[in-house]
């Protein structure tokens, strides 16, 4: 079932709250100020039935110029409008700018009701509707009915409600299966019950019990209770007009302009990134810094306007601001809203918000505008695609790039997964959730591995690569976690690095030796094999080339790094297929036999005690072999 609510717009007096009694024979008019002064200064809310059987409820904003922040609270949840004119007065200022701020709200049904018929002639009615046509020619009202009825008299009446019953059949399902938010604009207080706030449903389905957020404020409670149209229920859709009863709440701590929401759906935030459409009658035009009045649902803030793609915005021209607040408040993409002049008072603009938590931007910056750009036409694959681009150097997680793409994007975490399927994106499994890093970040990574490992090799031509520290340090940084670290250099390694037991390098990297380099290196590599498992003192084998040490220091060095020789202990170092052969020896030794003492080892492999003990304590901490005593068994 389709739930509507029916709201009134126009100017002071011209007899918005006597055509609501009319149509449903109740008075919204509460406040005794307003029954006294004859006009309404707070909202009025109240329902009607048609004779389809539907209900709907409907809302009375005032009219006078001075309670304009209470209409807009009223105003931002209608599905359709009563732009009420009178008669005998025609358009007036707060007509207009009702008007505008129904149009910056993107209210798309309404219906010009034209009041007081009986106050005025034929003839005068007629003139009153050919300006009222020409007024609204431009606006979502320029093919929408003009009804005249009079309220006292009755006249008219049925035929308006009959018109709005048709209506209703034409506003656009609204999605109840997303999170609810429930703007507040009324809290009081029931004996017995305690807290109850009231609103319009704006989105989703809200049941007795759910546990929710009062944001910004951010404190949490329960819906104890759920009222709609006086009758309880246990559970309200977006559409309608719901009291609830919170749990665990004072009165002080929720007032007009909050939000009851799902828990975790907004975050507060102190700026807002928007498209702003500035109105044709704006006095003059807007500037950088100008101070405004924000209105947001039930809220209004006061802030200032940064323009981002321009250096004022003219009267009627649309423009991509930042506004900068002055107090949290907590919104969502595609959320629209209204600005007014800090003073006077007049509204001036207004649209929709684009990103609901961004970075602090600077005029002109070419990078932000095509990014907004993106977030106002972009499709949803596309916007959260340019999330995981914007924020892959920061390694996001989809709690991450639900507020860098702004929440309100549904099925995220299916759009991130079809991402991954067309290879756009990379998923990097983590414990604690799943890294999204986009190609292109992918591909600048690949770019910096190959400058920085490219400049080592240049200096370093007969090292076998960076230190894997170094080069973590170098291309990520030494903040991030080992984990993510290792998934990225697993993606690396597909195409252009090569992993050695403790270094980096390029994959198409290898050593190249002079003439003499080779020969030193053939002579080590003969003294290596030789010596088996009683290698020389390094120090002395590279004393042997004389002048030629450094560069002996050199070619065993790289020999080293190249894993051809293993470092087995402090000035120990053994041709590492030998150091293989020795491990398969005691592990068959120990397989056949259990466990084996120094002196068992040493006589396996033909060494001295002097090698046999450290090339034991290498396998120890290798996790071959483990001490027990004066023996070793095998792990």
């Amino acid at each position: 079932m389709q739930h509507i609510i029916v709201g009134t717009a126009g100017h002071i007096d011209h007899g918005k709250t006597s055509l609501i009694k009319a149509l449903t024979g109740r008075n919204t008019d509460t406040l005794s100020e307003e029954k006294e002064r004859g006009i309404s200064i707070n909202l009025g809310f109240t329902y009607f039935d048609f004779k389809s059987g539907k209900r709907a409820g409907i809302v009375d904003v005032p009219g006078h110029e001075k309670f304009i922040k209470n209409m807009l609270a009223g105003i931002s949840g209608i599905d359709i409008v009563l732009l009420v004119i009178a008669a005998d007065e025609g358009i007036m200022p707060q007509t207009r700018e009702h008007l505008n701020i129904l149009e910056l709200l993107d209210i798309k049904k309404g219906i010009v009701v034209l009041t007081k018929k009986d106050m005025v002639d034929e003839e005068w009615l007629e003139m009153i509707k050919a300006d009222i046509k020409e007024e609204v020619s431009s606006t979502f009202l320029k093919d929408a009915p003009i009804v005249d009825v009079s309220s006292i008299m009755k006249e008219g009446i049925n035929d308006l409600i009959e018109l709005i019953d048709k209506m209703t059949d034409e506003v656009e399902d609204k999605d109840l299966h997303t999170e609810f938010r429930l703007p507040v604009d009324r809290v009081f207080s029931v004996s017995g019950f305690g807290t109850v706030v009231t609103g319009t449903l704006i989105s989703g389905t809200i049941k007795e019990g759910d546990e929710c957020t009062v944001y910004p404020e951010g404190f949490e409670t329960r819906v104890r209770g759920i009222q709609v149209h006086e009758s309880s229920v246990k559970e309200a859709f977006a559409g309608q007009r719901v009291a609830i009863n919170l749990a665990n709440i004072k009165k002080t701590e929720v007032k007009r302009g909050d939000c009851i929401g799902k828990v975790g759906i907004m975050e507060n935030t102190m700026m807002i990134d928007c498209r702003l459409k500035y109105l044709k009658d704006a006095a003059r035009p807007l500037k950088n810094r100008d101070r405004v009045r924000v209105y947001h649902g039930t809220t209004e803030v006061l802030g200032r306007v940064v323009i981002l793609d321009k250096e004022t915005v003219e009267p009627s021209e649309s423009a991509f601001i930042q506004i900068r607040l002055e107090d949290k408040i907590a919104v969502r993409r595609g959320d629209k809203y209204v600005i007014r002049s800090y003073s006077p008072m007049i509204t001036i603009g207004g649209g929709t918000i684009l990103d609901p938590n961004p970075k602090k931007h600077k005029s002109g910056d070419k990078n932000v505008i095509a990014e907004l750009e993106l977030k106002e036409k972009g499709s949803p694959e596309e916007i959260v695609e340019q999330a995981i681009k914007a924020t892959s150097n920061l390694y996001p997680k989809v709690d991450d790039l639900i507020k860098s793409a702004g929440k309100g994007i549904a099925g995220l975490d299916s759009i991130v997964e079809a991402l991954v399927e067309k290879g756009r994106v990379r998923r990097l499994p983590q414990t604690d959730g799943d890294v999204y890093l986009h190609v292109s970040y992918i591909f600048s990574l690949i770019e910096k591995s190959n400058e920085i490992l490219g400049e080592y090799h240049k200096l370093n031509p007969l090292k076998a690569g960076m230190s894997k520290e170094e080069f973590k340090n170098k291309l990520v940084g030494k903040k991030i976690k080992q984990r993510l670290y290792d998934e990225i250099i697993k993606i690396l390694e597909e195409g252009t690095l090569k992993l050695g037991t403790a270094f980096v390098a390029k994959k198409d990297f290898e050593i190249k030796l002079d003439k003499r380099q080779e020969e030193i290196r053939t002579q080590i590599l003969k003294e290596m094999k030789e010596s088996m498992y009683q290698p020389p003192k390094i120090a002395d084998l590279l004393k042997s080339y004389g002048k030629e040490e450094r560069t002996g220091k050199i070619v065993f060095d790289s020999l080293v790094e190249s894993n051809v020789l293993v470092k087995v202990a402090d000035d120990i170092y053994l041709y590492k297929e030998y150091l293989d052969l020795a491990r398969e020896k005691i592990v068959d030794f120990l397989k056949e036999n259990g466990e084996i003492t120094a002196a068992q080892f040493r006589d396996l492999i033909s060494a001295s005690r002097k090698y046999a003990v450290p090339i034991l304590e290498y396998f120890d901490g290798e996790k071959v072999t483990k001490r027990v005593e004066d023996r070793r068994i095998l792990l």
